[in-house]
């Protein structure tokens, strides 16, 4: 059983993964800025850490003891860290960097970190982005997680703490906050859901890989403690969809049919970007296996139910 801290459990992809974590017979110390009742309040071998990312004793207390260290906490989001990028450098980045320095103090095992892989490639062309293409981030989202990708590779030269970095392509699912502006399906379900045209920046043509969230936590539950041959990975579904294929999924999964309303695309944004995901399910044997009209039905349930109890 091993000893896990996730940063961030109480966020989107972070909740999930406790779960999936937990699930598997691990230990877990869940870490966040915890309101009220968590999701995984049923897990036993669940320790809740209320802590604040932006306190370096905070963080080196919730380090303490443990194997693992999931680096899934963020300070901003693509919108925020577009606005002011300012913040990004001085809240992310520089935390990651005091994470990294408490990990080698404790004498952690690995640290796994949640990159990205919508963002960080740039534009992408025909083929699927691999991990062996240069990055070109255009966004100050994406430029910090690299510098974060980059800081693992020093800490692991210069203090010999092992690392991985996970490209996570666009997640969505369940628990996906709505008021973040950041995940256009769920956005998409609950806006349909309230009889409100759908938002589409450019011509709809634009393309991500979209991977359900809970594939994702059920991948890395699966690899996080394995010998890992590659320093970054990237996570995804490998399939791409446009804007316009999404909306008529949201319109199969919710059974209306959408208004559109267009709006310019800003111009930080990339028009296609798709995930070659074969390094990671080689090397590990699992892959992403949601599909996209399963997913979204998932989703599409999750949104109503919590709309019923509001």
């Amino acid at each position: 059983m091993a000893k896990c801290l996730v940063l961030g459990a109480n966020g989107f992809i972070g909740s999930h993964l406790v779960d999936a974590l937990a699930s598997n017979g691990n230990s877990v110390r869940a870490f966040g800025r915890f309101k009220g009742k968590t999701s995984f309040n049923d897990h036993e071998a669940v320790e809740v850490f209320a802590g604040d990312f932006l306190n370096a004793s905070d963080l080196a207390e919730a380090v303490r003891g443990m194997e693992y260290v999931f680096h899934f906490i963020s300070t901003t989001t693509p919108a925020t860290a577009e606005n002011d990028p300012l913040i990004d450098i001085e809240t992310n980045i520089r935390m990651s960097v005091e994470l990294l320095q408490v990990c080698v103090s404790a004498g952690v095992k690995r640290v796994i970190f949640a990159s990205t892989g919508g963002a960080i490639y740039g534009e992408g062309g025909d083929k699927p982005f691999s991990e062996t293409d240069l990055p070109k981030p255009v966004s100050p989202y994406a430029i910090g997680k690299l510098s974060i990708e980059q800081y693992l590779r020093y800490f692991k030269v210069k203090h010999g703490l092992d690392s991985v970095a996970l490209r996570i392509s666009n997640p969505y699912g369940e628990r996906q906050p709505l008021h973040r502006k950041q995940g256009v399906l769920p956005i998409f379900l609950d806006t349909i859901l309230n009889d409100q045209p759908l938002t589409i920046y450019g011509d709809g043509s634009m393309v991500r890989d979209y991977v359900y969230v809970k594939d994702v936590a059920t991948m890395i539950a699966a690899m996080f403690d394995k010998p890992a041959q590659h320093e970054v990975y990237n996570v995804g579904s490998g399939a791409g969809h446009s804007v316009l294929e999404l909306v008529s999924a949201v319109e199969k999964a919710s059974g209306k049919t959408a208004q559109l309303a267009y709006q310019p695309a800003p111009p930080t944004f990339i028009n296609k970007v798709v995930l070659d995901t074969s390094r990671f399910s080689k090397e590990f044997g699992v892959r992403a296996t949601t599909s996209l009209d399963d997913g979204l039905k998932e989703t599409l349930y999750y949104i109503e139910s919590e709309t019923s109890q509001a």
